[in-house]
């Protein structure tokens, strides 16, 4: 069997797997630790509290320190979309495609490493590859920081990683930050005809939105100077608004969803305190009617932006191996930051396209699997 062939098994395996990020994801990581096994690695399990969830690293090679890192997410987006023209966990092939949820975001890249697997397992390695399967990037990369956590307290500093995100194997050294967050408030409902006698909850949230886009207005004033990005300011968005029961009810609860893409982690903390102060004043001035109204900004997800360094020995080493002619960077987030946060040099290249991620009849093509593989297999000359 070719290495293209196992992959595509692989893949097709990897996608049965229903791996939805409100749902489990031991199975996979459970057979993926079996396979890698087989091969060679040595793997070690980490679960989360709950048992339910589980980042897999997986080592091939020397126990040295400098080795590289090749990671992916193992969690999906549901697939509910209603125009699906097949089964979104049934791998099908058409046109030389291969349709499925997660094909290209990123059981794909997840595959083509797995694929390599036999490979890694005869090469005479100087330095270790390391493969790292992690839970629950879609909705804020607590695996990935989990794994980041405990591979600092043991130590463990990989000199390089490639993140296999899909960017058409284009080489990305550069992403903003996300950062989460949803703001709860809580007032005191009452009838509308007597507005004064309660504590409008939208009310508060509607001014804290307005803070909020002032505060997105501000941050175009703060580009830094040649800022690759596009916008190359840091960004806030209002993704949801929610509140009251009816028209003549004062309205007890309000929540806002929102995020922000920070160029700098300077912007972050701009934000957050500028915010936070701003709601400690809305906050006082509900508690004059009723002292128990509150707001509470809650953290759903703070991931680090992957911030362009020169001297970048994996930026050098994607490049060569793909024909690229330098990097580029991307507005949407991945797990890079986090790794970059262990000194560890990152960059993300995978194959497929951001463009197929979350809809319906999301695909890879074959020749993007090709591709990948051809990368991988060039990494020999680099580890050895």
């Amino acid at each position: 069997m070719s290495v293209m062939q196992r992959t595509e098994e692989l893949m097709g395996d990897l996608i049965a797997f229903p791996t939805v990020s409100a749902d489990s994801n031991r199975d996979l990581i459970d057979w993926a630790a079996d396979r890698l096994e087989h091969h060679g690695a040595r793997c070690e399990v980490m679960t989360d509290d709950s048992g339910a969830k589980a980042n897999l690293w997986a080592t091939f090679g020397p126990e040295v320190d400098d080795g590289l890192v090749l990671s992916g997410h193992s969690d999906v987006v549901p697939a509910e979309e209603p125009n699906w023209t097949s089964d979104p966990f049934v791998m099908e092939e058409r046109e030389d495609r291969l349709y499925g949820r997660g094909t290209c975001d990123m059981k794909g890249f997840i595959a083509c490493v797995m694929g390599m697997a036999p490979n890694f397992a005869t090469w005479k390695l100087a330095k270790p590859i390391h493969v790292a399967l992690t839970y629950d990037e879609e909705v804020g990369c607590y695996g990935a920081r989990a794994l980041v956590d405990t591979l600092a307290r043991q130590g463990v500093r990989p000199g390089m990683a490639l993140l296999g995100e899909p960017t058409m194997m284009r080489v990305i050294d550069g992403h903003k930050g996300c950062c989460e967050y949803t703001t709860h408030f809580n007032g005191c409902e009452g009838h509308g005809s007597a507005p004064d006698r309660g504590v409008n909850a939208a009310v508060y949230a509607t001014r804290y939105a307005s803070k909020l886009m002032e505060l997105e207005a501000e941050l175009r004033g703060r580009v830094p100077r040649h800022s690759p990005f596009v916008p190359p300011w840091s960004t806030i968005n209002i993704g949801r608004i929610a509140a009251g029961a009816a028209r003549n009810v004062i309205a007890g609860q309000a929540e806002i969803e929102w995020e922000m893409r920070p160029v700098t982690p300077l912007d972050t903390m701009h934000v957050l305190s500028e915010i936070d102060r701003y709601a400690v004043q809305l906050m006082t001035e509900m508690q004059r009617v009723d002292p128990t109204s509150t707001i509470l900004r809650e953290v759903i997800g703070e991931v680090a932006g992957l911030m362009p360094e020169e001297g970048n020995r994996m930026a050098e080493i994607a490049c060569a191996l793909t024909g690229a002619n330098g990097c580029d960077v991307v507005s949407f987030g991945t797990e890079a930051g986090l790794f970059q946060s262990l000194g560890t040099q990152c960059v993300v290249c995978g194959p497929g396209s951001i463009e197929q991620a979350h809809r319906a009849d999301e695909f890879i093509a074959r020749s993007q699997v090709k591709a990948c593989l051809d990368m991988l297999g060039g990494l020999q000359r680099y580890l050895v």
